[in-house]
């Protein structure tokens, strides 16, 4: 039994953005013959560059414009119309869009400026215009944009004054602006573009969109992009993360120096500003941000051209040592490491180069290096175990032939066999290492003017393959998670009776209530209202204890002298409720005073940390780790991510983090067991996208005592008001509405869940038990199980962006554990409201209703995620799914190859 992906050219046929940049024909609204105007320039580029289509001006004032006959309205071409592209002013827009509507026009640019830029009367022309769009189902770009170029087919819908050189990045810029200094730049530098992109105020067409659109096509191997504003955050992750994995993608965006949360409340707030944010959102989905231009299209051409290196480590070969030493400097800075060469590239390099050589990485060659000397240290510093990659460094002197060097260095690349670590050059100088460089390039090595730019691509390089490689580095199943359930309905109970309160701010026996109910440990903690319940309180835990003061206004106890710690007896427990009571009347009024929480006194030695969670108006909830206590401002040693997590994405947290290193075992401390706080940082993400009525959570101090005890000493929640806007998680959790049990028809229960990253393991498992025939029927063809089975494909399967794809598996358990014996997917279609589905069970389980019953979850879970269709290829050949498929009333057509049927469900 099983299901096909659809073709790739189905898809491509079907892609909406298609007739934005391969347009068969294109109207030009505002044409017109103005020395100087954009109607005539956008219309002078479309027919000085030729594209293979039909350019027809619309201008109701002249019969022609530049020789070519012109149309009072769109309506009036009497051809269909691909493209229309707008540069008329932003009162008239709605009127020529309807008009475009009308005549079944695909798409549209719209040029002109005017909406909301100048407030509220433009962004209600801008309402007027979505609306139209979306009724006639009408893609649109802009408006207040520059236009596209796609230089491969000679597209330059644009008013720019020349056109791109066609090459293989595609460009995506918010500022019209910068599109044209980037325009002149790279003709200036020979970078070519599958597509150029303004973007405008994105009241369609978003990043989401185009990011998919250059991901499906062929002539684009890098994504490169200038962004102001995200938009929708949810779209943006999903797409980038899914094309992030085979074309890198990477940005430039303005308003890094922004200003962070002003006045925040929370320790987590003030810490956490939105560029910060930002950065943890791109890491999560494998986007590399770069922070100049430069550095925008130097990553764009490395990565194109070198492979990725799988480790931070930077061999640097140098003729001079000074160029050695600034390229060490950028490269510690920005985030690498110096390889340290092993004994036996040491011992090597002895006997191949001079006695005066540094005898160290910079590997400093001498002056007088000629190419022999040049190639041959190359050839033993890249077998090198400790290096992860090269950066060859030449500056001209005397003795020096940089051509010749660069011939070696080249011919070297391009034969070699054994190795893909990247390599790197700087040839430094001027016109005499010109020719050395163009051939270095020309051989697909990066070349840089000054080698610690270099240095610091390589760093960037790095940071990008790192990001990946987390993204898709199986995790394994945190271990209490999957025996110890949260208390998912004490915490709702809680949550909606604060709020039908009408208050905010939990006190601190209810924040920690929810935390415990999330398996999170908390410290024994007991309300006292008067002295005298202090004194009964601390008696019956037993001393010492800790008061700190009870009040639902107050956010830092200890601003207001609120805590009283080691207090050994009664005595000191009453003199300390009254000190707090007289603290904080002097210091704010008696009216904040409501009593005095009785905690025991933590005896461990342990790090003080913190744990938060701030919701972010674009990206939503964001959780905050690192080091804790009354100095957290100050020592700004936190890193942040955004949930769901899982153990990899825990860990990566912890390690971005100083006081990770100590984890490790510090001055006489053992060694902490990062699982228990892994596991915790999983519960927590839990937690956090689970209450979405919860806006903040300080967790400060975490106390962790090694090797393995971990307790909340203290816990702050504060709840969004009733009347807010409560943004979504810009990650999807795991959604655990589609878990339930099941039978099979011979009693055998089962499972049937969403799945996770952690099922690799369990995936593999299950590709051994399939059949030949069944991967046939399944894949239309035979494939290997170790090609079914291999990291790469895996990852591809079991990690899901629950948004796009929803993959139900059901797992039986035996007496060793557990097993996958069936799957099925509802994968979204990038365009449209409509997804594919497949499906496959292992033979052994095979006619026990399995197939049945999983094709009506999916259908369902389609209805559920307000899909409008499902539909996918099936080889005819497969009876089994044949007869799922007419069971559930699926419409069957035949396919271009007379073997299959296309089978569709209208939901």
């Amino acid at each position: 039994m099983a299901m096909s992906h659809a073709y790739d050219i189905l898809r491509a046929g079907h892609q909406p953005l298609r007739p934005l940049f391969a347009p068969r024909s294109v109207a030009v609204v505002g044409a017109t013959e103005k020395d100087g105007s954009v109607g005539r320039t956008l219309l002078w580029n479309l027919i000085q560059s030729p594209f293979g289509g039909t350019v027809f001006p619309v201008n109701p004032r002249r019969s022609s414009v530049l020789g070519i006959k012109a149309y009072p309205t769109v309506g009036a071409i009497a051809e269909p119309v691909d493209l229309a592209v707008i540069a008329t002013p932003a009162a008239t827009v709605p009127a020529v869009m309807q008009e475009c509507a009308a005549a079944g026009v695909k798409s549209a640019i719209i040029i002109s400026a005017g909406f909301r830029e100048i407030g509220a009367a433009g962004l209600g022309l801008e309402e007027e215009i979505l609306a139209i769009a979306q009724k006639a189902r009408m893609r649109v770009i802009g408006p207040n944009c520059l236009g596209v170029m796609c230089p491969p087919t000679g597209l330059n819908a644009t008013f720019a004054a020349t056109m791109a050189h066609s090459g293989h990045v595609g460009f995506i810029s918010q500022s019209g602006a910068l599109c044209t200094s980037i325009l002149d730049w790279s003709l200036q530098e020979n970078v070519g573009f599958s597509a150029f992109i303004s973007i405008g105020t994105m009241l369609d067409v978003g990043w989401g969109d185009l990011i998919y659109y250059l991901g499906d096509d062929p002539q684009t191997r890098c994504i490169v992009i200038y962004m102001e504003s995200l938009g929708d955050a949810r779209s943006f992750l999903s797409a980038a993360r899914e094309v992030a994995y085979v074309k890198p993608i990477i940005v430039i965006k303005a308003g890094r120096t922004a200003a962070a949360a002003q006045a925040a409340a929370s320790h987590t707030g003030a810490l956490m500003g939105s560029d910060a944010v930002f950065d943890a959102a791109l890491q999560r989905c494998g986007v590399l941000r770069v922070d100049t231009i430069a550095d925008l299209f130097d990553m764009a051409e490395v990565l194109d051209k070198q492979a990725r290196p799988k480790g931070s480590r930077l061999t640097i070969l140098t003729n001079a040592g000074g160029p050695g030493v600034l390229a060490t400097d950028a490269l510690i800075r920005a985030g690498g490491q110096l390889a340290q060469l092993s004994t036996e590239t040491v011992a090597v390099l002895d006997q191949l180069l001079p006695a005066a050589w540094s005898h160290g990485n910079p590997v400093d060659i001498l002056g007088d290096a000629t190419p022999d000397r040049y190639l041959k240290a190359l050839q033993h510093c890249e077998t090198d175990p400790n290096s992860d990659g090269l950066l060859v460094v030449l500056t001209p002197q005397a003795m020096t032939d940089p051509l010749a060097i660069a011939q070696d260095l080249a011919h070297y690349v391009q034969t070699r066999t054994s190795s893909t670590k990247p390599i790197l050059a700087s040839w430094m100088g001027g016109q005499g290492v010109k020719d050395g460089e163009r051939l270095l390039n020309q051989a697909g090595i990066p070349t840089y003017a000054y080698a610690d730019t270099a240095a610091r691509i390589f760093s960037y390089m790095w940071r990008y393959s790192d990001h990946l490689q987390a993204l898709y580095e199986t995790p394994v199943l945190p271990r209490t998670l999957g025996t110890n359930h949260p208390d998912r309905e004490h915490v709702t109970q809680l949550l909606t009776q604060l709020r039908q309160e009408g208050r905010t701010l939990l006190n601190e026996w209810e924040a920690k209530s929810v935390l415990a109910a999330y398996g999170i440990p908390v410290v024994e903690t007991h309300i006292a209202t008067t002295e005298a319940e202090a004194v009964t309180a601390a008696d019956r835990m037993g001393y010492p204890v800790v008061l700190k003061l009870y009040s639902p206004t107050i956010t830092h106890k200890t601003d207001v002298g609120g805590v009283a710690l080691n207090l050994p007896d009664a005595g000191a427990v009453a003199t300390a409720y009254r000190t707090i009571q007289t603290n904080v009347a002097q210091a704010v009024g008696a009216e904040h005073f409501a009593g005095v929480t009785v905690q025991p006194m933590i005896p461990w030695k342990g790090f003080e940390l913190i744990l938060g969670c701030s919701t972010d108006a674009q990206f939503g909830p964001v959780i905050l780790f690192g080091t804790g206590g009354q100095l957290v401002e100050v020592l700004e040693d936190t890193a942040i991510a955004l949930p769901p997590l899982n153990t990899t994405l825990a860990r990566r947290l912890l390690q971005q983090t100083k006081i990770a290193r100590a984890f490790a075992g510090v001055r006489g401390w053992p060694p902490v067991n990062l699982a228990i706080l892994e596991d915790l940082l999983v519960r927590f993400s839990l937690l956090v996208v689970e209450q979405p009525w919860i806006q903040e959570i300080d967790i400060n101090p975490l106390l962790v005592a090694p090797p393995e005890r971990v307790v909340a000493l203290d816990a702050r929640i504060v709840l969004h008001r009733s009347e807010a806007v409560i943004p979504k998680p810009a990650i999807r959790p795991y959604p655990s509405q589609y878990v339930s049990p099941w039978q099979l028809r011979d009693g055998t229960p089962v499972l049937i869940r969403p799945i996770r990253p952690e099922d690799e393991p369990l995936m593999r498992q299950y590709h051994a038990t399939l059949s030949e025939q069944s991967v046939y029927l399944r894949y239309f063809h035979l494939m290997k199980l170790s090609q079914r089975v291999a990291h790469d494909r895996l990852v591809r399967i079991c990690f899901v962006d629950y948004d796009r794809e929803i993959a139900l598996v059901a797992e039986r358990q035996t007496p060793t554990g557990s097993e996958i014996i069936a799957a099925g997917r509802l994968s979204k279609d990038h365009v449209g409201n409509t997804a594919e589905f497949s499906m496959l069970v292992s033979d052994p389980w095979q006619r026990q209703g399995l197939g049945t019953e999983l094709m009506h979850r999916l259908i369902q879970i389609a209805r559920d995620e307000g899909l409008s269709a499902l539909h996918a290829y099936v080889l005819k050949d497969n009876e089994g799914m044949i007869r799922i498929c007419r069971h559930w009333h699926f419409e069957f057509t035949p396919g271009d190859d007379p073997t299959v049927w296309f089978v569709r469900l209208c939901l």
